[in-house]
């Protein structure tokens, strides 16, 4: 089958499916009242923990991973399947540690906690800037991707696959809020599942002559570099995109080719470098991802409580483990099918097609259509679950706070919905702009890196540093952009992993050194304290003794800073970057241990607003914890066996 067609069975099935997805959704949204902003925006509270699982995994799988993995696994390999793998272990650290604090304190949106814990202008810059990223960024790519899988299997111009997925998205997610986004988001992962696993079977039977098994052993022996999960700094990969316009001499649009012989080879070590996918950015991508993203953590707030709340996040990251069978898998047996071919004369010209002519090929009559409708409702369900959270930050963050502080129930469940819409066609008028995109899955990474290593820093800072001020939160994030952007000019060659655990280190640096000239003085915090709390500094002495202690919450503080910032110091030293001074390394190792001297030496008074945290909040269950060493033993027998 040639791309671009899709049989009159399998055409069926997908307009049924779809069909019914969209009618499940609307009966959903008539069905569950959304009279109140606790309705709409976290489904009242009352997820059990399958859904709230479910629904992080759904919201998750889109375009991006499916496709996008895929289009890096056609490329690169399997080492791409780290951001699945440790996302593993981030999720159960998300569900020990962030998630008791963010239910204690019961808030809606992420820019809420950070005027608890901070100031109204540190919620206010934040939620600009996750509007701003969610609209321009996610959605768009997610549109973006989604159209092109529906342009290379049903021939549909890329705008009017947009549009379809605009219309199919607003069907439901903007009448029915959380509880409908969920709901659909449930029957969307079983469907997903099932028929990503399909596309994997279909095409690894292909390449081990019927066997499954044995199409695995055939691409790890013939491609072993496609099976290396840590790369080299000299390691390359061929631009699929650039090799086809090298060949063929002329652009996309037509134009020549401004291209060079040697410009279709880059390096592998500038996306995936090397250890840092196990120590260093990567702990960065996934914690900002799992922990402080709105439309992620959305699901966890809406659990019954803390317990549910932690099951299904620890559902979830079992169900990460399986993912790269089919994120990354076909990709890889994609490019065992094609890699001796003459670029100019591929089927696919971009690696974000391998899925899709994967799909196109190698899938059998019938589940062809069912994995194509369960890909294409997945992506809207990952559109619906960020515009539902756009619009909670809009609602909640901005229009609650400076437009209409009175606004009733049912006027923020109104401006929630039209919020909802705004942002689908804006992303959705964004989205075109990305068709000359390489691997976008990267794209996204990189440009999210931009802000997520200072909001990780506000974040952890403001749950275990209790001296961190308000001051130091507003220089970190408004800092976070220009340095990252300062740090790609000057030093292009450094990975951008690498690049936000150096960002990571100078935001912690800052609110350290920032806290410490801008926090109030003793007698003045006891006072506001006091008149805050209702106890005086006797009650707080006696508090103290129930609540963690501070060596503790500066223990934790410094494995984190070794965790990301030494431990990529001393890997760039053992394993140097091409166009990076190895003097890099050794300002990467002082400046980890600057912030750990700053750490355990300052003695500044704890800010008014830290929180007190309590030992038995981050107590959990028998059953999550067995949870957490058995994903914690697997990945350790997968990165031991592929290293």
């Amino acid at each position: 089958m040639e791309l671009g067609q899709l049989g009159t069975i399998d055409t069926l099935i997908f307009a049924v499916y779809i069909v019914s997805v969209i009618g499940f959704g609307v009966w959903i949204a008539n069905r569950e009242k959304t009279d109140t902003a606790s309705d709409y925006f976290l489904a009242s509270r009352s997820l059990p923990w399958w859904a709230v699982g479910g629904s992080l995994i759904a919201s998750n799988i889109s375009a991006e991973q499916i496709i996008g993995m895929n289009g890096s696994g056609f490329e690169l390999g399997m080492a791409i399947a780290t951001y699945e793998l440790m996302a593993a272990i981030t999720l159960i650290l998300v569900a020990k540690f962030f998630l008791p604090v963010f239910l204690k304190k019961e808030i809606y949106t992420m820019p809420q906690f950070l005027e608890e814990r901070y100031n109204g202008t540190v919620r206010t810059i934040m939620s600009v800037f996750w509007i701003a990223l969610f609209v321009f960024v996610n959605i768009a790519t997610v549109l973006y991707l989604g159209a092109l899988a529906i342009e290379t299997l049903l021939g549909v111009d890329l705008m009017y696959g947009i549009i379809g997925l605009v219309l199919y998205s607003a069907s439901f997610s903007i009448f029915g809020g959380l509880k409908a986004v969920v709901w659909t988001d449930v029957v969307q992962v079983v469907v997903l599942m099932v028929g990503g696993t399909v596309a994997a079977y279909g095409i690894l039977e292909v390449v081990g002559d019927g066997s499954v098994f044995a199409g695995i052993e055939n691409l790890y022996n013939t491609l072993p570099d496609h099976f290396e999960m840590l790369f080299e700094p000299r390691d390359t990969y061929l631009d699929v995109a650039n090799a086809h316009e090298l060949s063929t001499g002329s652009t996309p649009d037509g134009d020549p080719t401004q291209l060079k012989p040697g410009d279709e080879m880059k390096s592998s070590f500038q996306l995936l470098p090397g250890m840092a996918l196990l120590f260093g950015g990567m702990w960065i991508v996934n914690s900002y991802y799992w922990g402080n993203n709105q439309y992620i953590i959305q699901r966890a707030l809406a659990a019954k409580d803390l317990p549910e709340a932690q099951r299904g996040v620890a559902f979830a990251a079992f169900m990460k483990l399986f993912i790269p069978f089919f994120a990354v898998l076909p990709g890889i047996a994609a490019w065992y099918l094609l890699r001796d071919q003459d670029p100019a004369n591929l089927p696919i010209t971009k690696a974000d097609q391998a899925f899709p002519w994967v799909l196109a090929n190698y899938v059998g009559v019938g589940f062809k259509g069912l994995t194509f409708a369960a890909l294409v409702a997945a992506i809207g369900s990952s559109i619906s679950s960020m515009v539902n959270s756009t619009s909670t930050i809009f609602t909640m963050d901005i229009y609650n706070k400076f437009i209409n502080p009175t606004a009733s129930q049912g006027a923020q469940v109104r401006v929630g919905q039209i919020s909802a819409a705004v942002a689908l066609l804006v992303g959705a008028a964004v989205a075109p702009a990305l068709a000359n995109a390489g691997q976008v899955f990267q794209v996204i990474q990189e440009y999210t890196g931009f802000i997520s290593p200072g909001v990780l820093t506000v974040f952890v800072f403001g749950f275990f540093y209790r001296r961190g001020t308000a001051p130091a939160a507003l220089v970190v994030v408004l800092s976070s952009v220009p340095l990252s952007w300062a740090f790609q000019q000057l030093m292009p060659d450094l990975p951008f992993l690498d690049r936000m655990a150096f960002i990571f280190l100078i935001s912690a640096a800052l609110m350290v050194i920032v806290s410490a000239l801008t926090g109030k003085r003793e007698k003045q915090r006891v006072a506001e304290q006091t008149l805050r709390d209702g106890y005086g500094e006797q009650e707080k002495r006696d508090l103290a003794g129930k609540l963690i202690k501070d060596v503790k919450l500066r223990n934790g503080l410094s494995i984190a800073v070794i965790g990301i910032g030494l431990a990529t110091g001393i890997r760039l030293l053992l394993q140097p970057v091409p166009g990076v001074p190895v003097s890099m390394g050794i300002i990467f190792v002082v400046l980890s241990l600057v912030v750990i001297g700053l750490l355990y030496t300052d003695k500044s008074a704890d800010d008014y607003k830290a929180i007190d945290l309590d030992p038995a909040m981050f107590r959990t269950r028998m059953g999550f914890n067995i949870a957490a060493v058995m994903i914690i033993l697997i990945l350790t027998f997968v990165y031991t066996f592929l290293a």
